[in-house]
């Protein structure tokens, strides 16, 4: 396995014009994020942007367009293959909520056109918020999906929301889940979740399978049974999940095929059931050497559908998919400034900055994930190789991960040296907590929230970070 490209890596400068990716360039030895000059939200001068004044760093960047876009590039890859194959199912996008919940990330897949996924009894409230503004529309199916026992705060809630939203399909993990919504009063469409999570590629392998999400295959059929005899219960929608960030195709595909052979199965006995969710573990380019070939593998999975149903005389069903870091991972960067350097007496300079990465970016000490890092200013100088360290008295805040072996580059000049994370949108907020108690006490940053119009002009919401008043009121000192 060759090593995750994070950066540029090189010595040399970064020629002026140079594309990292589809929206990370290079003008004048700054880094853009697509228009945006990212330097000068902290330097200033130059075209006025539309922020109004210079910025402080640390400094969270929520880009919206780029959330508008991947829902975009997605529907049009299936809607070219559908048309290719003349394939009679529909294509439906589901945002999968968890990656990100904040309001301005909602409201803009929303917007654009997704459907919506959840999985707690909070995020109940948020899509209960959203109707009542006018952007959850009753044409929206809303897939509920977690753990939702009997008597839960999350079921009552599912509850209390169908008398808002008629289109709320409730996805059964465990036989127990059903009963609710068979004496609720009210029709429902459901889904079934096959315990399906991980490398199996047989119906034996699945039973076998060693997951706490979902239904074997003796209580999916059980429970398939029970639906199709409750007058007020529809079963729609067959819920197969293998992964996350499964970037072969042909392995995804591998892992999908014996739940398309068992939706075939199902879909044989139950008419009413016309959904086929594959769930999560569409990738997402979270470093440079990312390639994934999106309409091939949805060529393969509309091909697998096609011939499985054919065989099994049953229609080609309407294909859903939910989407979450790919949705959200590359809306999101968060920028810091170099303090200073310190030689050590290693191998390698360290470049210390003023916030926490292991704070910032949970992934990347607890998993080894790798994001992009880049600098903002200085790209037309050298370059030479560096280990970042974060603001914490803590041993595991650097990047690279510690058993990474990818090298990181940056500018030899490090006066004004600003860099960026890219890529973080997806999880990292979530997992590191919102408004929460941060390790090392360190305040929250303030997070820039862009949008822009169809003038192209750009437009900024700023959202106060935390202060040391804040912080310390949240650990429980009033002072």
């Amino acid at each position: 396995m060759t090593d995750a490209v994070i950066g540029w890596e090189q010595t040399s400068p970064v020629p002026d014009g140079t594309y990292f990716n589809a929206y990370l360039n290079v003008r004048d030895g700054r880094l853009y994020f697509e228009d945006l000059d990212l330097a000068q939200l902290f330097l200033g001068g130059g075209p006025d942007q539309g922020v109004g004044r210079t910025l402080s760093s640390p400094l969270e960047i929520v880009y919206l367009p780029v959330i508008r876009r991947q829902i975009e590039r997605m529907e049009a890859v299936f809607a070219e293959v559908r048309a290719e194959l003349g394939y009679a199912g529909a294509f439906l996008y589901a945002y999968a909520s968890k990656a990100n919940a904040a309001e301005e990330v909602i409201r803009t897949t929303l917007s654009a056109g997704a459907h919506h996924e959840m999985s707690s009894t909070i995020d109940v409230d948020i899509a209960r918020h959203m109707i009542r503004r006018g952007l959850l529309t009753p044409d929206r199916l809303v897939i509920c999906n977690g753990f939702k026992p009997a008597g839960s705060d999350y079921a009552t809630n599912l509850l209390r929301l169908r008398a808002d939203h008629e289109r709320l399909v409730p996805v059964i993990e465990d036989l127990g889940e059903i009963a609710p919504f068979l004496t609720s009063g009210y029709h429902f469409d459901v889904g079934l979740r096959q315990k399906a999570y991980g490398a199996n590629t047989s119906e034996a392998e699945i039973e076998a399978a060693n997951s706490r999400f979902g239904l074997d295959v003796t209580q999916l059929w059980r429970a398939a049974d029970y639906i199709a005899a409750a007058p007020n219960l529809n079963l729609t929608l067959y819920h197969y999940m293998v992964g996350s960030q499964l970037a072969d195709p042909e392995r995804f595909l591998a892992y999908l095929k014996p739940g398309i052979e068992l939706y075939a199965r199902l879909r044989r006995r139950y008419p009413s059931l016309h959904i086929f969710d594959f769930g999560g573990g569409m990738p997402v380019a979270m470093t440079l050497d990312f390639n994934f070939d999106y309409r091939g593998f949805a060529r393969m999975l509309l091909q697998a559908l096609q011939e499985t149903c054919r065989r099994y005389g049953v229609p080609e069903p309407d294909v859903m998919g939910e989407f979450g870091r790919y949705t959200t991972a590359e809306h999101g960067a968060h920028l810091f400034k170099v303090l200073t350097v310190k030689e050590n007496k290693s191998d390698l300079p360290w470049y210390l900055i003023d916030g926490s990465i292991m704070s910032s970016f949970p992934d990347s000490w607890a998993l080894g994930e790798h994001f992009i890092v880049l600098p903002l200013t200085h790209l037309d100088k050298p370059f030479q190789q560096v280990q970042l360290g974060g603001i914490t008295c803590d041993s595991d805040d650097v990047y690279p991960p510690k058993k990474s072996t990818s090298p990181l580059y940056l500018p030899v000049e490090t006066d004004d040296l600003y860099l960026g994370f890219f890529s973080i949108g997806a999880y990292q907020e979530m997992l590191g907590g919102v408004r929460g108690s941060k390790h090392c006490v360190l305040p929250e940053a303030f997070e820039l929230i862009v949008e822009r119009g169809e003038n192209g002009r750009y437009r900024f919401d700023l959202l106060p970070g935390q202060n040391a008043h804040d912080v310390l009121a949240n650990l429980g000192y009033r002072v």
